[in-house]
């Protein structure tokens, strides 16, 4: 049903589906990370085949076919577009699961980036007409805290099943939430307005009706949205480089068990991004009703500072681990904390900046077009260029080739807040004027 109001608890509500959704995307994304060495070993394939099969084909699928969907979103009914698609990477992970060699492997995780594609633009315009702008960058916090969570359990608990039942049982079962997710958000959900909280000025009822073409053309004019997207490509970069990798770093290089990596991993970077993710919403809503710059500001200090603590984390010698329980942790475990708090502060800020730029009609379109940097630069080319560096730096450093990789790509966080930082005064007055053409 669309609603022109929309009450409080049917607000929350649909967000809190939404961030169940997002949550179990990431859970999705993230199990193919966590049993990198079993597949390898299965399938026996390269470091540079894993980071094709987790970065670049995945990516490239997903933006092929997000920046339609983020179109139809800006058109049609956005919660049953998320539904289905989410139904439908749920069922093709569940297809991974069965997989009997690396080739269908390969298409069953083209298909999750195919369902995964219409959902993360068509949910941030939901949000946005769901809650007045000076709410906006709090919500969307909210929302983001989906990836975190769902990278927590998919690194955690996929690792535990994966230790236990095997790598196959891990995508099986991790896709189950999927198809509960799905339930709940096209029955019982709500489809706001489009523009519900725009004034009648800023918001244009012919865009609906622009070709994709006239919008990405609009996107290109607009230097500011450019470079906002490449910073955010760039910050992406460095993220998926580390989320898919470090599972397979602290078992090379520090001698962790598959399981073991995982739930460092996902007790170390799990409720660090929580921490970030909300404190950078909650932080930037209020700085930047002081000054709207600060939507972009607090990105480029969390990137200043995720910047060391990544290159901590892979060049921390092992050894001397802390024992919690059973389990022994790594030190370098801080510093995946850290980056992880700090490295999710440019999503939620970054995200509101492009929503406020433009006009309630072209939202998802926008946001789509963002992700299409995102997943295309960072989910597609941060993991493989890992796995290339990694093979080609093996016959000099050994071990230690994935180490130095992942050192390699941490420098992504200073071009990114280099770029933030050079369109700062023409993001405070664009976004007064929105992106009109």
């Amino acid at each position: 049903m669309m609603n022109t109001q929309v009450s409080g608890f049917r607000r929350h509500y649909t967000l809190f589906v939404l961030f169940l959704i997002s949550a179990v995307s990431l859970i999705d994304r993230q199990v193919m990370g966590v049993v990198i060495e079993p597949v390898k070993a299965e399938f026996q394939v390269s470091d540079t085949q894993i980071g094709l099969l987790t970065g670049l084909a995945f990516a490239l699928i997903y933006c092929v076919f997000a920046i339609p969907l983020g179109r139809y979103a800006d058109r049609g009914n956005r919660r049953n577009l998320i539904g289905w698609c989410c139904a439908f990477w749920s069922v093709m992970a569940v297809l991974c699961g069965f997989s009997g060699n690396f080739l269908s492997l390969a298409l069953a995780r083209i298909g999750v980036a195919v369902g995964e594609s219409g959902s993360g633009a068509a949910s941030m315009s939901m949000i946005v007409d769901l809650y007045p702008p000076q709410q906006r960058s709090k919500a969307i916090s909210v929302f983001m805290l989906g990836a975190p969570i769902g990278a927590l359990l998919g690194m955690s608990l996929g690792a535990w099943i994966a230790y236990y039942h095997g790598w196959r049982e891990a995508f099986i079962w991790m896709a189950v939430p999927g198809i509960i997710a799905a339930v709940l958000l096209r029955f019982t959900a709500t489809e706001p307005l489009r523009g519900l909280w725009e004034k009648a000025s800023q918001s244009r009822p012919d865009l609906p009706h622009e070709s994709l073409m006239q919008v990405m053309r609009a996107a290109w004019q607009c230097t500011t949205f450019v470079r906002i997207a490449m910073a955010g490509a760039l910050l992406a970069f460095a993220s998926y480089a580390f989320s898919i990798w470090s599972t397979a770093f602290l078992v090379r290089s520090h001698g962790l068990s598959l399981k073991d990596a995982g739930i460092i991993m996902g007790l170390a970077a799990g409720p660090g991004a929580v921490i970030g993710s909300l404190s950078s919403g909650w932080l930037s809503a209020g700085l930047a009703r002081h000054d709207s710059r600060w939507q972009l500001g607090v990105p480029i200090v969390g990137a200043l500072i995720a910047c060391p603590m990544a290159i901590a984390f892979a060049l921390y010698p092992a050894g001397n681990p802390w024992s919690l329980g059973a389990l022994q942790v790594p030190q370098a475990a801080v510093f995946m904390f850290g980056m992880s708090v700090f490295g999710m502060w440019w999503m939620a800020p970054s995200y509101t900046a492009i929503a406020q730029l433009v006009a309630p009609e072209r939202r998802a379109t926008m946001i789509a077009l963002y992700n299409f940097g995102i997943m295309a630069l960072g989910a597609g080319f941060g993991p493989l260029a890992v796995g290339v560096l990694s093979d080609h730096l093996t016959p000099a450093l050994g071990v230690d080739a994935l180490r130095w990789s992942l050192v390699i790509c941490a420098s992504s966080y200073l071009l990114a807040s280099g770029l933030l930082l050079s369109v700062l005064r023409p993001y405070a007055d664009n976004a007064a004027t929105r992106l009109n053409p």
